[in-house]
């Protein structure tokens, strides 16, 4: 990982950014990272947090938020809002698989919490839709046993496994954060994100966002990506000299000021 200063971005069209300890700062948006979001739509970039949150916890920040969109649940669902349309929900699965999956992942959540010790589904567990989540690191304290043993039970269900900074992902479907940013692009601009991959940026700080680090020449981790640097197979190619939101303003005041 080299440090930001060495990052010459070029012309960038868009950004795609994690939000849980990438945007949040202790569970919230602090006004340094709002401000960067501003800024970004500002200069006239395509802004799209892309998350493992629900679709129920991140609806109220699509609405809010200067961004184009979020996609939530690691890439199935899209949450966009307008002035005149209000907000809108796209989907990567029609509603008879969603609801097939749904049932599926239910039962294995029930016996995660019942196999593994210490195992409890996330506070935001009633707004998902298309996916599972256990805490680990938000409310409930996991040792890495523990996450392992859930990532297991997962997999061994036929899942889609992901480990974020607060908690195990688990979902039915191929979907993930880099098809999910491909999809949006081509739904709402018609484009195709990977013959034009150079020009956009992905941040993050964790495991679950690698396959956005692999794929991304422009990928960048905020300082606290440190804590899982052992675990990365495919670290971000630059990293932020502050943690969390602080790390996100950075990365925002070198892309716009950088000359291309």
């Amino acid at each position: 990982m080299q440090l930001l200063r060495h990052w010459s971005p070029g012309h960038i069209v868009g950004v795609f950014t994690d939000i849980d300890d990438t945007l949040t700062t202790e569970g919230a948006i602090t006004s340094d990272a709002l401000q960067a979001l501003a800024d970004l739509k500002l200069a006239g970039l395509h802004v799209v947090p892309i998350t493992g949150r629900p679709v129920g916890w991140s609806e109220p920040f699509a609405q809010s938020w200067p961004v184009d969109a979020i996609v939530a649940e690691n890439g199935a669902v899209g949450l966009q809002h307008s002035a005149t349309q209000g907000l809108r929900k796209l989907y990567q699965q029609d509603a008879r698989t969603r609801q097939a999956n749904f049932t599926r992942m239910q039962a294995v959540l029930d016996q995660i919490e019942k196999e593994v010790t210490g195992a409890r589904r996330s506070q935001d567990s009633t707004g998902r839709e298309t996916d599972i989540a256990i805490d680990h690191s938000e409310f409930t304290h996991l040792p890495q046993h523990a996450i392992d043993e859930v990532v297991r039970v997962m997999q061994g269900a036929g899942m889609t496994a992901t480990v974020s900074s607060i908690h195990i992902n688990g979902w039915f479907g191929t979907h993930s954060k880099l098809t999910g940013a491909r999809w949006i692009v081509r739904k709402l601009w018609g484009r195709d994100l990977d013959t034009e991959i150079d020009r956009w940026v992905y941040v993050g700080d964790s495991t679950n966002d690698q396959v956005m680090f692999e794929h991304f020449p422009h990928s960048v981790g905020v300082a606290n990506i440190r804590r899982f640097e052992a675990l990365l197979t495919h670290p971000p190619r630059y990293i932020t000299p502050s943690e969390r939101g602080a790390g996100f303003a950075e990365m925002t005041r070198h892309l716009l000021t950088k000359p291309s």
